[in-house]
This record gives C-alpha cells, structure tokens and sequence, in this order.
C-alpha cells in the first residue's frame, strides 16, 4: 500500500485539538497513516475560519506531508469540513468518514443560531467554555467526569487548559457565526460527493441530533450509515475501536479509487 493510500487526515470538532483522535490512533496501529493537527483558531496561532478556510488548511498540512490523496475522517463541525474537502477538492479525497457528522443543515439546534449573534454569542462562548474549563480546574471533579465517562483524565486536564483561554472563546463565537451560511453552502453540494462514503453516528448523540446522520446519509450519494448503539457525540474519545474500524472500512472503499491515475 503506497503512503497515500494508507494516509488519514483526521479533522477535530469544537472545541477540540488534534489530541481528540489520540485513542483512535493508538486503536488504528500501523494499519493507517493518521495525520492529525490543530485546526485553524485551535492551535493558538491563527485566527477560526469557516470551511473554506478550513479546509484550505487541511490541504496545506498535507501538502507538507508530501500526500496528494488521503482518506478524510471528521468528528462533529471537523465532518462538514471534511464533507466540503470532498465536495469541493475532490481529486484530494479517496474516501470519507464522517463521526457524529454536523454537516447538514439537520444538524443544527435552535441554539446554534442564538450563538451565531455577535454579542449573545462571544457571551455565550465565554460562559459555556469558560465555565466548563473551570469545573475541570478541580481535580475531585475532573476525576469524576472521568469515571462516568470513560474519558482519559489527562485528556480532560488539556481540556481544561484550553477551555480556559480567550482564543478558544473567540473561536467558538467565530465557528458559530459562520456555521449557518456554510453548512447552507455545503448542503447544496452533497450530492456531488463521489468519494466512498462511511457515517458513524451515537444512537445517544445530544449534541448532532439522530434526524441530521439520518439525512446525511441519503443527501450523499451511496453512503453507508453505521449506528453506535446508546454511544453519545464524543466517539472518538469514548469509542475509539468503534471509530477506528469506520476509519478503516472507508479508507478500504478508497483503496480502488482511480485517483492515482487522475
């Protein structure tokens, strides 16, 4: 299998980091080539873009790697860039998975569109992040959390650190606000995806209701919903073989593309 056919480009949600996928990339072996990163506004450098901007970095991070096809996994908002990667740069996309995808316009709740608002959002960004990076500052509670979910407490422990910070803030105002107009954007050209496609969704999920996988998965043509059943939205961290093996069963489905010969 050559470089570009084993390599995956993980893409994380918000708030996230490129640590998200770290069980899934312990449960992937050497079976797969994961490339995982700090999305723009994540990494305490750049300023949050939308899914132009984002996946425009995700091309450059593989342009630096030397891959000109990968297999694209998202988790949450990191799905709907992967989706637009493939509706948009296809010739860059040998096959998708889509974890707990929000990357429908089904996906949103009444409160995305609150947050989306300049003032009521940058608020709200602060009270929620900041709040929940605050209950993680204390280690009986973080231990607890980490008990009931299943979560790594170290994981949580860098939760906790960027939650706290005002950059996180801002990036989730910024991700809000554009959430809506892009996620329009991109339903319109779901139907163009061509790549194999494989959705991975928690029959739990309060986050991406059960109604927006559901749609997803007759909006791209021959996609293959898989339910995780009584899993909730963070896959990745508490389902990490689960998430591995949709990994694996795209990137399979994208090992007889023609892309090499295009």
């Amino acid at each position: 299998m050559s470089a570009d056919a084993s390599a995956v480009l993980l893409l994380h949600g918000q708030p996230g980091s490129a640590a998200d996928w770290d069980r899934v990339i312990d449960a992937l072996g050497d079976r797969a080539e994961p490339i995982a990163f700090d999305r723009p506004g994540w990494d305490r450098r750049s300023r949050a873009r939308g899914l132009e901007g984002n996946a425009r970095a995700a091309l450059a991070v593989l342009d630096a790697r030397g891959v000109r096809h990968a297999t694209v996994a998202g988790h949450s908002l990191g799905a709907a860039v992967a989706a637009w990667l493939a509706a948009r740069h296809p010739d860059r996309v040998r096959a998708l998975a889509l974890i707990a995808p929000a990357a429908n316009l089904a996906a949103l709740h009444r409160i995305d569109r609150w947050l989306r608002a300049s003032v009521a959002g940058e608020l709200s960004s602060v009270a929620s992040l900041g709040g929940l990076g605050l209950a993680l500052s204390v280690p009986a509670l973080r231990r607890r959390v980490a008990a009931a979910t299943g979560i790594d407490p170290d994981y949580l422990g860098q939760a906790r650190r960027v939650l706290l910070t005002p950059a996180a803030w801002r990036s989730y105002a910024i991700e809000q606000r554009a959430l809506i107009a892009d996620l329009a954007a991109l339903e319109g050209q779901l139907g163009a995806i061509a790549a194999p496609t494989t959705i991975l969704a928690g029959s739990g999920d309060r986050i991406v209701p059960p109604r927006a996988p559901r749609a997803l998965a007759h909006q791209i043509a021959g996609a293959r919903l898989e339910v995780c059943e009584h899993a909730g939205h963070l896959l990745p961290q508490r389902q990490p073989e689960t998430v591995a093996a949709a990994i694996l069963s795209a990137l399979a489905a994208g090992s007889g593309s023609n892309l090499d010969g295009g």
